[in-house]
């Protein structure tokens, strides 16, 4: 729509009679009443249309790293969705998304795109990039609302907006998950700038149960056989055969565990280290949602596979909580049969309550009288931070005042400091546990000489 679409109120007729005018009222509240529980529709619009707002969402997709198909996928079904009642308060959603390609050119190419087009935020995003990705946005202060967390920077430009705790609250909830029952530990991550925090990370964890630091093994981001990494793996927490026997015969090495988190090759090291750990003492087996997921442990052999029995930390609750009904009915409704979208997969959960938030926000605009949703606009209302963003318990209530930031050194901006803990039980993930476990003082004490 290329300008402002303004409907009047038709003219009552100077001769209708007014019992029918009152009927006609009450009719029309009634129905207004039945449809909506005496309120309006979720996203519908309470006037006339509105200019439309548009936003992106990217994601690397066919790549040989990390893919996230499903997070632009969701964006274009919530779409579909809002824009089916009517729009947000009568502002129809139109959702631009582009392919990061996991490269930093092109993941700053998505950031001027959206620039060009008049993007007011980027919704629900990933990419490692975010010293690409960001600067542009900032130029033209666009805000970044509810990215994955896959890099540094959301969590430090004033500009960005994060729902999550990022890779920073998965591993030290996985380090604090391990510490009960792991004596030695080794972590297997990419060899990336972003997998080189993932050690202290994971050892504040460890270290809130007085464990020692995780053994690191490095790994190539992009690699097809883990088999080096796994033999390393099993020598460096003591999985000796000679020791404890194998596998195969049921050998067990007491608080041994293996960590890994590769993103979509974890799969790739999980199938190696099936195969490989026959010949050693079965040893306990952790990761975080994102690297390890239902699939997976499908694909893996279920019950009978190397994942039975493992430590997974998520940030939201399980996947067939009652909080996710909503999602999955629009993902049932509107995204067809697009199997880019799995409502399991922690990317596309993500980019569902960066749009919740969107909604939230351009709701609290209208409601202050303002018509125009501009960057500007968006900004300043999660600047304030008025009001805390409920999203429907799939997170704590969320706002980015000053107050809101927890004190973690190079994560400035996380206000969210909550995972769940879950395991793999008879082939399925299960919460390990009521609730959420907050992890902030863990965050907060990592020591300055680990960084």
């Amino acid at each position: 729509m290329t300008g402002r679409r303004r409907s009047s109120p038709r003219p009552l007729l100077p001769h209708a009679p007014a019992v029918k005018i009152a009927a006609a009222v009450t009719c029309t509240a009634a129905l207004a009443s039945l449809l909506s529980g005496c309120g309006s529709l979720p996203g519908a619009g309470n006037s006339a249309e509105r200019e439309p707002v548009t936003v992106m969402t990217w994601a690397p997709e066919g790549t040989r790293a990390t893919n996230m198909p499903g997070m632009p996928a969701m964006a274009q079904a919530y779409a579909r969705s809002v824009n089916a009642r009517g729009g947000i308060r009568g502002h129809r959603l139109r959702v631009l998304t582009c392919n990061e390609r996991n490269d930093s050119v092109a993941a700053a190419q998505c950031a001027q795109r959206a620039v060009d087009e008049g993007a007011v935020a980027v919704v629900g995003s990933y990419s490692q990039f975010g010293r690409s990705f960001m600067s542009p946005l900032e130029v033209k202060g666009i805000p970044f609302i509810g990215g994955y967390g896959a890099s540094d920077e959301e969590f430090q430009s004033p500009l960005s907006y994060p729902v999550n705790g990022g890779q920073a609250s998965l591993l030290a909830g996985n380090g604090r998950q391990l510490a009960a029952d792991c004596r030695r530990v080794a972590l297997v991550r990419p060899d990336t700038i972003q997998g080189d925090q993932m050690p202290s990370l994971l050892d504040s964890g460890l270290q809130s149960g007085s464990r020692h630091p995780a053994k690191d093994i490095k790994a190539p981001e992009d690699g097809t056989d883990y088999s080096p990494q796994v033999t390393q793996a099993l020598r460096q927490v003591g999985a000796d055969p000679a020791v404890y026997g194998t596998a195969k015969a049921g050998g067990k090495a007491p608080g041994a565990c293996v960590a890994a988190s590769l993103g979509d090759h974890t799969d790739a090291f999980f199938d190696a280290f099936r195969r490989l750990q026959e010949d050693s003492p079965k040893v306990r087996v952790a990761s975080v949602l994102g690297s390890v997921g239902q699939a997976l442990v499908n694909r893996s052999g279920g019950t009978s596979g190397p994942l039975e029995g493992a430590d997974i930390t998520g940030w939201y609750p399980v996947a067939d909580d009652p909080r996710w009904r909503p999602m999955r009915k629009v993902i049932t409704d509107y995204a067809f049969d697009d199997n880019r979208i799995d409502p399991a997969d922690q990317g596309v959960q993500t980019t569902w309550i960066a749009y919740t938030v969107l909604h939230s926000l351009i709701e609290q605009l209208d409601d202050a009288g303002v018509t125009d949703i501009t960057a500007h606009g968006l900004q300043a209302t999660l600047d304030r931070g008025e009001h805390a963003i409920d999203t429907g318990g799939l997170t704590p209530k969320l706002r980015w005042r000053d107050d809101d930031m927890i004190a973690v050194q190079d994560f400035p901006r996380i206000v969210n400091g909550m995972v769940t803990y879950q395991v793999v039980r008879n082939g399925e993930l299960v919460s390990a546990q009521d609730g959420f476990v907050d992890v902030t003082r863990t965050l907060e004490r990592r020591r300055a000489d680990d960084y």
